[in-house]
C-alpha cells in the first residue's frame, strides 16, 4: 500500500513538473528573446564605437570589427586635433563633451530636486489635508496627463523669452521644475496608504504640518521618493526638444543637443559614426549604471504605489 501511494505521488510530480515546465521552457525562450532584442542596440553601438568609420563602411554587418581601437573615444573627449581626427577617419568637427557633460548634470539634478520636492508637497496636500473641492482639483491634475507636451511647448517658449531667460539654466529647468502630474499623481498614492493615525499622534505631540511632513512622512514614503527621482533624472538627462528651443548657447547646451549638432558637422560629407556611437555610449552609461542598481526597487515602488 506504502508502495503504491508512492508510486502515485511520484507519478503526480512528475506529470505536474511536466506540465509546468513546458510553460518553462517557453516563457524562458520569450524572456531571452525580448532581453536580446533590447540589449541588441546597446551592443551594436559599443561595437561601432570601437570600430573605425571605413570598417563600418566597407564591412557594415560584422558582428565585431576585426580591428578595435580607442580612436573614437580619444575624439569624443577631444584628445586628437582636427589633422588627427580627419586622418583617422574622422569628420574633423570637435565635441566639448565634458562641459556639456557637466550642463547635463546641472539641468538634470536642479530639475529633480524641485520636481520632487514641490511634487511631494502637493501629494501630500491631495492625500492628506481636507480642503474644499479637492478632488475636483485632482481630477484637472490628472487630466493634463493627457495633453502632449508638445502643446505646452510654444506657451512656455513665448513665456520663458519673454522673461529673457532664453540660454540660462533657468529657462531650461523651469517648466518641469516645480511638479508634474505624474509625480503628484505617483506619491499621491503612497500618501494615500499611511494610516491617518500616525499624522494626527505627531500632532497630538505638538508637531505643526510641516513637520510632520517633513519628519515623519518623507521618511516613510523615501522608497516612492527615491523611485520619482531616479525617474525625474532619467527623463531630464534625455530630454532633447525644450533644451533645443531654449539653450542653443553653448555655454547650457545639454549633451543631447550637442550630439545632435555634432551628428550634423560633417566636413568630409558623412557623420563621425563611431564617434557618434562612443560619445552616446558615455552618455548613456551613467543612466545604465543608475537604473540598473535601483531598477528592482523602481519595479517594486511603482507597483505597490498602484495598489491602494
Amino acid at each position: 500500500m506504502a508502495l503504491t501511494r508512492s508510486k502515485s505521488r511520484n507519478t503526480q510530480k512528475y506529470l505536474h513538473h511536466r506540465k509546468r515546465g513546458a510553460g518553462h521552457y517557453v516563457a524562458w525562450a520569450c524572456f531571452i528573446l525580448i532581453l536580446l532584442v533590447t540589449i541588441f542596440p546597446f551592443f551594436w553601438m559599443l561595437r561601432s564605437s570601437f570600430a573605425s568609420n571605413s570598417a563600418l563602411i566597407t564591412d557594415p554587418g560584422a558582428i565585431w570589427p576585426s580591428e578595435t581601437s580607442l580612436d573614437a573615444y580619444r575624439r569624443v573627449f577631444g584628445l586628437t586635433t582636427p589633422e588627427e581626427s580627419i586622418a583617422q577617419g574622422g569628420a574633423g568637427a570637435s565635441i566639448n563633451f565634458w562641459l556639456y557633460l557637466r550642463n547635463s548634470a546641472i539641468v538634470a539634478s536642479v530639475i529633480t530636486v524641485g520636481q520632487v520636492l514641490f511634487s511631494a508637497m502637493a501629494a501630500y496636500a491631495f492625500a492628506r489635508l481636507r480642503w474644499r473641492h479637492r478632488d475636483f482639483v485632482f481630477s484637472i491634475f490628472i487630466a493634463a496627463l493627457m495633453v502632449p507636451s508638445i502643446f505646452t511647448a510654444i506657451p512656455n517658449f513665448v513665456l520663458i523669452k519673454d522673461l529673457g531667460l532664453l540660454n540660462t539654466f533657468a529657462g531650461l529647468v523651469l517648466p518641469t521644475f516645480f511638479m508634474t502630474p505624474f509625480a503628484i499623481f505617483f506619491l499621491r498614492q503612497f500618501f494615500l496608504g499611511i494610516p491617518r493615525e500616525i499624522d494626527e499622534a505627531a500632532m497630538i505631540d505638538g508637531a505643526g504640518r510641516f513637520k510632520v511632513f517633513f519628519k515623519v512622512i518623507v521618511p516613510m514614503a523615501s522608497a516612492p521618493i527615491t523611485t520619482l527621482s531616479v525617474l525625474t533624472f532619467i527623463n531630464s538627462w534625455n530630454e532633447y526638444f525644450w533644451p533645443l528651443l531654449v539653450g542653443q548657447s553653448e555655454n547650457v547646451r545639454v549633451l543631447t543637443v550637442a550630439l545632435g549638432i555634432f551628428r550634423s558637422q560633417t566636413p568630409q560629407g558623412s557623420p563621425d559614426w563611431s564617434a557618434m556611437m562612443a560619445a552616446t555610449l558615455v552618455a548613456a552609461l551613467p543612466i545604465i549604471i543608475l537604473f540598473s542598481i535601483l531598477g528592482k526597487r523602481i519595479v517594486n515602488s511603482i507597483g505597490f504605489t498602484g495598489i491602494k
